[in-house]
């Protein structure tokens, strides 16, 4: 799992040429005027799923986790908290869906917060839980990166 902001995106192109494609997306996109939807940067292997929400209590969350593809979540508007950990710390409590790229998990996490122009960085290897609300909700607009691994 890797926090910073969108400022320092180029410290990040040596995790590979998808990635660079990604966090270039995200600093010449302008993701607030971006209609919520899927977005394809390079086919298959690199696209971005825009989107708006309130954020939700940490009741309401579900602990995630990727085989085929890492995330990079932008954070364009707003601020909320993410959940992570191990993900050889939880335990699935569905089925792997290959279609979706996605399994649910339970465990115990932590936490870290993110503001506008914050992206957060998760691995296969990370569980994640994302959208919580900091104090009480509030609007977010993010833009998540899948990038194939």
């Amino acid at each position: 799992m890797i926090k910073d902001n969108i400022k320092n995106a180029k410290n990040y192109y040596h995790l590979g040429e998808k990635f660079q494609k990604g966090f270039e997306y995200l600093e010449h996109t302008d993701i607030l005027n971006l209609a919520n939807g899927k977005y394809e940067i390079d086919g298959k292997d690199i696209f971005v799923s825009v989107q708006d929400y309130q954020t939700k209590p940490v009741e309401e969350g579900k602990f995630e986790a990727h085989k085929k593809y890492a995330d990079i979540q932008f954070i364009a508007k707003g601020e909320e908290k993410l959940g992570y950990g191990s993900i050889e710390n939880f335990k699935p409590v569905t089925f792997y869906d290959d279609s979706n790229d996605i399994v649910f998990l339970e465990g115990k996490g932590e936490f870290l917060e993110a503001k506008t122009g914050d992206f957060i960085v998760f691995m296969p290897e990370d569980a994640h839980m994302p959208c919580i609300e900091q104090d009480s909700s509030s609007y977010v607009k993010k833009a998540v990166v899948k990038v194939k691994i």
